[in-house]
């Protein structure tokens, strides 16, 4: 059983005529014949009787009649809905991101994509680089925006290279006491130097973000490749909540440029080189095509990636073209 015969079918029953319905659907009448003639013989049963050239339906018929309505009309929303995802109409994308990814780069990318197509429903998981790959692989994300490296590389994800940022230290205004090991004294204002070294962050009030957090195993890192450990007034919470305990005096903190760009209230000092860098990255399935909306989107953050450099703080991703104007 065809679409088309049903249709023809339903030609026919509408106009009691072979010749009118065919005129009707812009076919010849033989052809429509000839069609309406094999679903009768798939069916084993006339659908038409034909007495004195008058054309009527048959029991068998009218029983599917409704049936062939339904089904070409769903058919017809299929096509519909088909249509509209392919022009973006519709549809959804599941994205995930670090947080300071979340808070930094995406309210604006997400802004202008949404801009462009208003249909698509859009999915945000904010988590730890760690989460995402597993969500990834399980197939409940279909785009994610990592800190490379990857904590388990796998050779099921591609993963394309967006840009480089430069960590910068953030801090209230007056900046918080040296402590040395010890509570920091009620006195404020031991001034941080401009740039200034990991290893001038030895002894001074740091805000930690929660175990998992790439930004936390990255800071870490370095404080105990320069020979110290950091000494943690808080430790434990997410993007906002670091900056929120930043921005009561409770300590320093390490962000992302483009994090700390957006912090209102909050002073902001660069690390001198070779300072603390991040890689930042796009990743998905390799063994499963992102939807059309994902890869539209996946476009529009390549595009921001190559804008964002230009930017203070961001560079190319290696074997990268610089940006215009660097």
């Amino acid at each position: 059983m065809q679409l088309q015969q049903l249709a023809y079918f339903v030609a026919v029953a509408d106009t009691r005529h072979f010749t009118r319905a065919a005129q009707d659907l812009h076919v010849s009448q033989p052809s429509l014949s000839q069609q309406v003639k094999a679903l009768e013989q798939e069916l084993g049963s006339p659908l038409f009787s034909r007495a004195r050239g008058n054309i009527a339906l048959t029991d068998a018929g009218q029983a599917l009649l409704p049936l062939a309505r339904r089904i070409l009309a769903d058919a017809d929303t299929a096509r519909q809905e088909v249509l509209e995802l392919a022009q973006l109409r519709r549809g959804r994308v599941r994205l995930g991101a670090t947080p300071s990814l979340c808070t930094g780069l995406l309210p604006d990318v997400l802004r202008a994509f949404h801009d462009r197509h208003p249909g698509i429903r859009l999915l945000v998981e904010e988590g730890g680089s760690h989460d995402l790959v597993r969500e990834l692989a399980r197939g409940q994300l279909d785009l994610a925006l990592v800190v490379l490296p990857l904590p388990s590389p796998s050779p099921a994800l591609t993963t394309v290279e967006l840009f480089q940022e430069d960590l910068v230290v953030v801090s209230a205004d007056p900046v918080p006491a040296r402590a040395d090991g010890e509570p920091p004294p009620e006195s404020r204002g031991d001034a941080l130097p401009s740039p200034l070294r990991v290893a001038d962050l030895a002894g001074r009030p740091m805000v930690m973000f929660r175990h998992g957090y790439d930004l936390r195993d990255l800071t870490l890192s370095a404080c105990r490749a320069a020979g110290f450990e950091p000494y943690l007034t808080v430790e434990g919470g997410e993007m906002d909540a670091v900056l929120g305990f930043v921005r009561a005096g409770l300590g320093i903190g390490v962000v992302p440029t483009t994090v700390a760009a957006r912090a209102a209230g909050l002073r902001m000092t660069p690390i001198a080189p070779p300072g603390l860098r991040r890689t930042v990255a796009l990743a998905h399935r390799s063994d499963v095509a992102p939807p059309r909306a994902a890869r539209v989107l996946q476009e529009v953050l390549q595009a921001a990636a190559r804008q964002a450099v230009r930017a203070p703080g961001l560079n190319p991703p290696p074997g990268a073209a610089p940006a215009p104007g660097r």
